[in-house]
């Protein structure tokens, strides 16, 4: 990957226009198509499989009158009248009219006077609220009928006695549309000012946030268009924002500090490029893609409207990934080498009393903030572990009192009139009117359908929570009934979902006495059955994202404590994260400072967000920062001192650990400082005005960044590697051998840097020490000239067959140096594999149709396994095509013997080739080369 992803940055920086313009093309692409098919955003949420969402659909089919979605007005009479009076009663009930006559998607609107209807006017006669009843769900019911309601409303409110109070609300106007505030653009001004100490240019720094905001436009426009074929919440496109923005300057900061830091040491630009994308920029890849799977992977719960989120989000992780590695590299090419930012000037030292006649004294070689700060968690790294850990599980433990809910109107502003109808419904009728429960069955069977209703009705009515029993009816079919609850409790009050579930327990109780197969629906029950759902789906989550850290951190790693430490650290960041967002949603420390509407249940899918950002988002610090240790590590003579049995040759490899530690940590703290400041700058702009669904999500993430960035990455792991020494690198041998080899530090770029030179000829094939340990070949050394010949003989079929697919580039040797066409084997396989062609002629039907394939394109290299197994008709057939094949083509054969290679390339009029007996060499590990030319 990093060798492909090398190349990318190469081509980008050379044509920086072409990738500009054609980001610029997708971003209108993706506008136009926002513009054209965006049909806006869904706050319905539903739940398949649930309960309350079967309810929902039955009462759809037989109950449309109380299936849809509803609105309330609230009337306060003055101080001493009551609600009844002339004046009240004359005003609502013309009101009422006025209400029903709006538009089609106005079912019903029932007075509170109406005969037939109860529990519309409080015990204390001093308000009544008026009920309407609307066709579908809110997102049904247009912008134009809400402003005709309003408009009503107030002119209801203005013809009522002075003194007396109005207020429109209900579910339809429960949820609010989030927006942008100028709050949101401060974060990205802190973002700026952190780029721009973090390379000391202005140019460069402007250029993380241009990306950003580029790859942010392309995700949004994205999104919208989206609309027209799936529903998206209108939290979604802010969620997606946010992460686009976080990740996408953090990404291109990683990509330019490698690029910077290479053309200070003198390295051309364009070289800088594709390396830092080779190299910087396979982390990027690596954590991008464990970002997204943990995003697609919210698609645990199984609730559409939360996997839609997770997609979304990873859509813009996705495009900030791909504008990162191109994007970047292109915009450097603009700049070219103007990216080195001003130098800075070292302090003179300043001089002691009576020293003043002396020369200035020479600048301090003063050890840097990171290097200090290492060196004093390595110092004492047991203490620090422990002071880090408890702090933390302090700080959690606020995280008990976490309860969860979906948003109602009681968490909008307060200022906002949905907010206070249900404050004052709350008031005046108690605060389970706000959150009605429904059961609703089918009574197709009952002779006396009334009486079974009023029945139920009364059973109800003795369950404890229940306050009320507002309505107990079948519709006009008779086939269905409905009894409408008023709970004693809130809708997002625990005690609401406890109610929900006591009725759903006497089940089998009232299906045997009343015989109907009832359904606790509604709103609110909708909301409860969406937060256990949630809820459970934490625990399987949870195993999900830590074993995807444990695997993929072990391979990447090659190692067994570095993946414990990050999974346990990552544990640490979540709870520390939920404890912060408990204190203030739930215990209200700090809710006035950040303009937290309503203390409270949170909503209930942040935790389960917060759990897969954070994870991807912890793992991208955890691969910059422990990669650098690992690199300065491996290369360390010491830790490869192959006597480890001696207590003085253990001390010698910890010491080498523990530099490791030091400077990896001192080479990168740089980066991973300014990237958490980012991201956290990013996420807390959108807590103070943010809005009331996003918020806590907001603060959750600000919250888990800046712990996991400086307690858990730059504290933490520091010391339990500092801790585990050597150890944190060892690894079982049977581990390490099925582990696949994942490239994230740019190996193979840096590989091919050192071995440019090499061998230092135009040769097609060139191994030197080739070693493949399951083949039994050791040492091989081979060149092919171009349009040479070379015959590999000895050995068994199946040794010959694997060297033969290792020219060809689809097997990886083990160790030993191999170029093939040009390209350094094994980063370059892809490239080897479209410019040589290869033919197995030991299996069934293979043919000389086959060979032409593989000369199709005029290959550098032609490589055929097991020509002596071929019929005489065959091997003519395959001198044929060897003899009308490019000149130029060289060309490799296999067999247990070398008689009838020879005489294939002799009929193909090809000049003498070398033959290599495998075996041989193997046995002898002859460093001799075999020179084979044209």
């Amino acid at each position: 990957m990093s060798t492909l992803l090398s190349t990318l940055g190469r081509w980008s920086f050379r044509h920086p226009w072409r990738v500009l313009v054609s980001w610029l093309i997708i971003l209108g692409i993706a506008g136009a198509g926002a513009v054209v098919l965006g049909q806006g955003t869904d706050n319905t949420f539903s739940i398949p499989g649930t309960e309350s969402q079967a309810g929902l659909e039955q009462l759809n089919r037989s109950f449309p009158a109380v299936s849809g979605t509803s609105a309330q007005i609230i009337v306060v009479a003055a101080d001493g009248d009551s609600i009844t009076d002339d004046p009240y009663r004359k005003d609502v009930e013309d009101a009422v009219e006025q209400f029903a006559d709006v538009d089609d998607s106005v079912l019903s609107a029932t007075s509170p006077y109406d005969e037939h209807v109860n529990g519309m006017i409080n015990d204390d006669k001093t308000a009544a609220i008026i009920r309407l009843q609307f066709e579908g769900q809110a997102s049904d019911v247009s912008a134009e009928t809400k402003d005709a309601l309003t408009d009503l409303a107030d002119e209801l409110g203005a013809e009522l006695p002075q003194g007396s109070q109005t207020s429109l609300g209900g579910e339809l106007f429960a949820t609010s549309i989030p927006g942008v505030t100028l709050t949101e653009a401060v974060g990205l001004l802190i973002a700026l000012l952190v780029l721009i100490v973090t390379f000391r240019s202005f140019a460069v720094a402007g250029l993380p946030l241009l990306t950003a905001i580029l790859g942010v436009g392309v995700s949004m426009a994205g999104i919208f268009a989206a609309t027209a074929f799936a529903t998206v919440s209108s939290t979604t496109p802010l969620l997606a924002l946010m992460l686009g923005l976080a990740v996408g300057i953090d990404y291109a900061l990683f990509i330019m500090a490698r690029h910077q830091d290479q053309v200070r040491e003198g390295v051309d630009p364009e070289e800088s490029a594709s390396r830092a994308v080779g190299t910087a920029g396979s982390a990027v890849v690596f954590a991008g893609i464990t970002v997204l799977i943990a995003l697609i992977g919210l698609g645990f719960a199984g609730i559409p409207f939360l996997t839609t989120m997770g997609i979304a989000a990873s859509v813009a992780v996705a495009v900030a990934v791909a504008i990162a590695v191109t994007l970047t590299p292109a915009l450097l090419g603009f700049l070219k080498g103007r990216v080195t930012g001003w130098k800075r000037t070292p302090r003179p030292r300043r001089a002691k009393k009576g020293q003043e006649g002396e020369p200035p004294a020479a600048p301090l070689n003063r050890p840097k903030g990171s290097e200090r700060w290492v060196a004093g968690v390595t110092k004492r790294p047991i203490l620090v572990s422990l002071a880090v850990v408890i702090g933390l599980g302090i700080v959690a433990v606020p995280a008990l009192s976490l309860n969860l809910a979906l948003p109602n109107a009681g968490v909008l502003p307060k200022d906002s009139q949905a907010r206070q109808s249900y404050d004052l419904v709350g008031e005046q009728f108690g605060p389970g009117f706000n959150g009605p429960l429904i059961l609703t069955g089918t009574i197709v069977t009952s002779t006396d359908p009334l009486g079974l209703m009023e029945d139920l009705g009364d059973a109800v009515a003795e369950i404890d929570g229940v306050k009320e029993v507002a309505l107990s009816t079948p519709n006009e079919t008779a086939d269905t009934g409905i009894v409408q609850i008023v709970p004693e409790t809130a809708p997002d009050d625990p005690a609401t979902a406890d109610l929900v579930r006591e009725l759903r327990s006497h089940h089998d109780e009232w299906l045997k006495k009343f015989g109907i197969d009832l359904k606790v629906t509604g709103f609110t029950a909708v909301g409860i059955d969406i937060s256990d759902q949630l809820g459970n789906a934490l625990l399987p989550f949870g195993i999900f994202v830590i074993g995807l850290s444990l695997i993929l951190l072990t391979i990447v790693f090659r190692s067994l404590w570095v993946p414990i430490t990050a999974a346990l650290g990552y544990l640490l960041s979540i709870i520390a994260a939920f404890g912060i967002v408990g204190a203030v949603f739930e215990w209200g420390w700090f809710a006035d400072a950040l303009h937290v509407a309503k203390v409270g249940p949170i909503i209930s899918f942040m935790p389960i967000i917060l759990m897969g950002v954070l994870f991807g988002l912890a793992m991208d610090y955890q691969v910059f920062l422990v990669s650098r240790m690992r690199e300065d590590y491996v290369h360390d003579k010491d830790s490869k001192n192959p006597d480890a049995s001696t207590a003085s040759a253990t001390q010698i490899k910890r010491a080498a650990a523990l530099r490791a530690v030091r400077s990896g940590f001192a080479g990168s703290a740089k980066v991973v400082t300014a990237a958490g400041l980012i991201m956290f700058a990013v996420f807390v702009a959108f807590v103070p005005e943010g809005d009331s669904s996003l918020k806590p999500i907001a603060l959750g993430l600000a919250a888990g960044i800046a712990i996991d960035a400086f307690l858990v990455r730059m504290t933490l792991i520091p010391a339990l590697m500092a801790i585990l020494g050597e150890h944190a690198w060892q690894i079982p041998r049977w581990l390490e051998k099925i582990l696949p080899s994942v490239d994230i530090e740019g190996e193979a770029v840096e590989r091919e840097r050192h071995l440019a030179d090499w061998p230092g000829d135009d040769t097609v094939v060139a191994a030197d020490d080739l070693v493949m340990a399951d083949a039994g070949i050791e040492a091989l050394h081979m060149r092919v000239a171009p349009g040479g010949s070379a015959v590999l003989t000895g050995g068994v079929p199946g040794t010959r067959r694997v060297l033969a697919l290792a020219l060809a580039g689809r097997v990886a040797p083990d160790s030993g140096l191999l170029r093939v066409a040009g390209h350094l084997l094994p980063g370059r396989a892809a490239w080897v594999r479209a410019h040589v062609g290869v033919v197995l002629a030991t299996e069934a039907g293979a043919t000389a149709s086959d060979l032409s394939e593989a000369l199709r394109g005029r290959p550098a290299l032609v490589v055929i396994d097991g020509v002596d197994t071929l019929s005489s008709a065959q091997r003519d057939q395959l001198a044929a095509r060897l003899r009308d094949a490019d000149a130029a083509t060289a060309v490799v054969l296999t067999g247990a013997s070398s008689a009838p290679a020879l005489d294939v390339l002799a009929s193909a009029g090809r000049s003498a080739a070398d033959v290599i007996d495998i075996s041989t060499r193997s046995a002898q590990h002859s460093d001799e080369s075999s020179e084979v030319t044209a």
